[in-house]
């Protein structure tokens, strides 16, 4: 690829939105560096002349994210900063005729499924011989496995499918493989993704498998903690709750957004699933697995939400006590099922039920909290901030959950980034954990 001047092309990858963009961003650098190109992710020293953005189109916010992002990029562009601006992932996916249009200084702008072509753009070979292979950019510790690309579920609100498409699971061999090398490189806890990680094995095998992958994925050498985030409620294959109970290494944790406590809700939403069958559902995870802790997600101000909805939502929520929970203000999205009803909950409302939801889920986190005190927990840590040592325990999620804050002046804290070790917790807050190191 020729610019301008005679200087080495840098190439700087800037990821937006979930934990499958950060995989896919990661693909894209393996791929770069494969072909010899001088290619970082998130560099902060501003001297890249080509920038890729990897963009999220998820929601109102998300988008508007990556737009600035873009616009930030394309500001440079004219003015010199860069050379050449290219632009993929979701939003790019959805949008692409019309961002075209609006901001000319973009090279050019991929899909979700596009990196050949994107590959291209700088004479680079798409090696398959790399399938497996991958160099992260979280911390080495940790690393997530993209098990499957799309969805097949009719969400009403969820423009997914229209941007990554129909549910495609990989073949467990790959996936163990991968794991193989990520193990090798140093990661200890392997985080498995998907927009819905139940459904695996479906299209590949003809019957879901996600149970068959987590005893293979278990048995890889190096592997400690294994985590299940983003698991579908409908049709819920409880045989995974028999390998979580077998299996040292996979952690008592379940990420399964539940949108709502309402059934005429999760009618609205298409989910499949009532709120009793719900109800049902939680209380059979919580049997098999008592010691689990559920993280959910929820919408406030989806299309016919009245205040009775709400107040169901809120009742389920309160007794529910779910240990982890985040929640949305729904976002209007062209061309989804939710989009030819009515947007009628007022923005304000939806951000008074959002705000009304997580200071419920504030007070439970700080009730289950007070519980841990003068517990002991395995922890793996994550980093050092300030005077902490930062880590968590097999109960939380990177960057979404709780953690556990050992004071680093401390002498006897002794900690390596990376590793694990067993902690006592002395106090707790809403969402933090602080504690000391024991032997």
């Amino acid at each position: 690829m020729k610019t301008k001047g005679l200087k080495k092309n840098k190439i700087n990858i800037i990821t937006l939105g979930c934990s499958k963009n950060t995989v896919d961003s990661e693909v894209l650098l393996t791929q770069l560096k494969a072909n010899q190109l001088n290619a970082v992710h998130e560099s902060e020293k501003n001297d890249a002349n080509i920038i890729i953005v990897n963009t999220c189109g998820f929601i109102d916010r998300a988008k508007e994210e990556s737009i600035n992002t873009i616009l930030e990029y394309a500001e440079a562009k004219a003015e010199n900063r860069i050379d050449k601006l290219f632009v993929t992932g979701c939003l790019s996916k959805r949008y692409k005729d019309d961002l075209t249009l609006e901001i000319p200084e973009v090279d050019a702008w991929f899909g979700t499924i596009e990196l050949p072509l994107l590959l291209r753009k700088f004479n680079a070979d798409y090696k398959h011989e790399l399938l497996g292979e991958r160099i992260t950019t979280t911390a080495t510790h940790y690393s997530y496995l993209k098990i499957a690309e799309g969805c097949d579920r009719p969400c009403s609100f969820c423009a997914i499918p229209l941007m990554r498409g129909k549910h495609i699971s990989r073949p467990i061999e790959s996936l163990v493989q991968e794991a193989q090398n990520l193990a090798k490189n140093g990661t200890k806890e392997l985080i498995l993704i998907a927009q819905d990680l139940t459904y695996y094995g479906l299209d590949l095998y003809k019957k879901r498998e996600l149970s068959e992958l987590m005893r293979r994925l278990s048995d890889v050498s190096g592997i400690e903690w294994i985590r299940l985030q983003y698991a579908y409620p409908s049709g819920f294959p409880l045989e995974v709750l028999d390998v979580m109970n077998e299996r040292s290494n996979i952690c008592n944790y379940l990420d399964m957004p539940l949108q709502h406590g309402s059934t005429a809700m999760l009618q609205h939403m298409r989910r499949g699933i009532t709120r009793e069958k719900t109800e049902i559902l939680i209380d059979k995870i919580r049997q098999k697995v008592p010691a689990i802790n559920l993280r959910t997600t929820l919408i406030a101000g989806h299309p016919h939400e009245t205040e009775k909805d709400f107040e169901e939502m809120v009742e389920f929520v309160e007794r529910t006590r779910f240990e982890r929970l985040g929640i949305f203000e729904y976002s209007h999205e062209e061309n989804t099922h939710a989009f030819l009803m009515p947007d009628n909950v007022p923005p304000e409302i939806k951000t008074q039920r959002a705000n009304q939801i997580m200071e419920i889920q504030q007070g439970i986190n700080w009730e289950l909290n007070q519980d841990k005190i003068g517990k002991i927990y395995k922890v793996l840590f994550d980093r050092k901030e300030g005077n902490y040592f930062i880590g968590r325990t097999e109960f939380d999620s990177p960057e979404v959950d709780n953690e556990v804050l050992v004071e680093a002046q401390n002498p006897n804290n002794f900690v390596r980034l990376g590793d694990f070790a067993n902690v006592k917790i002395t106090n707790a807050g809403d969402f933090d954990l602080f504690g000391n190191i024991v032997i």
